[in-house]
């Protein structure tokens, strides 16, 4: 990647508003043209100061954040996020860490960091499937717990056998979806009507 010509644009997150930018603004306001601070958790669904810095960025800019947790959700998003803006001649440039993936140095560590990474989700998948199977084998349920227990099912069904109530209103009474209706009956060894 050819050496940054544009822009320095800082990014600043914080959780809460009541958390202060200080740490960060100081590690980056020498560094960039214009600071960017965000207030909200990492792990938000949307990210709108992030996502319209994102936007403004072209070839040549620099993307400046203080440290990879107050930009990114996970080392996978960073990563991810790197090779996006790569691609579109943008450098990344995390600043505690010294690291510029628009040097040999810098992309060297990022290829570094993106090899862990994948080994890092591997390990956890493996880790993942082995808990699951151990736990499967041990009899513990699995998955959410159902939405009906098992004397609610029973007492349904009896409104549905004995009483005649339609299924759906049944459903409705109980604060599910019919299908979910369904599920419970058949779980709980009930035939369903069909």
């Amino acid at each position: 990647m050819s050496e940054a010509t544009g822009r320095k644009i800082g990014y600043l997150r914080v959780s809460t508003a009541e958390q202060r930018t200080d740490r960060q603004a100081f590690g980056l306001e020498g560094l960039c043209d214009e600071l960017h601070v965000e207030y909200v958790s990492a792990v938000a669904g949307h990210r709108p100061v992030f996502e319209n810095v994102m936007a403004k960025l072209s070839w040549g800019d620099t993307l400046m954040v203080w440290d990879l947790d107050r930009a990114f959700r996970s080392t996978i998003d960073a990563l991810v996020t790197a090779e996006t803006l790569r691609k579109r001649g943008v450098h990344l440039r995390i600043a505690k860490m010294n690291i510029d993936t628009g040097t040999e140095e810098g992309e060297l560590f990022y290829t570094m960091i993106a090899a862990f990474a994948r080994f890092e989700r591997r390990m956890l998948a493996r880790r993942t499937r082995e808990g699951l199977a151990a736990a499967k084998q041990n009899g513990t349920r699995l998955g959410r717990p159902p939405a009906l227990d098992a004397e609610t099912v029973a007492e349904a069904y009896e409104n549905y056998y004995r009483r005649g109530y339609p299924c759906r209103y049944i459903a409705f009474l109980l604060g599910v979806s019919r299908i979910t209706l369904e599920r419970a009956f058949h779980r709980g060894g009930f035939r369903y009507p069909t």
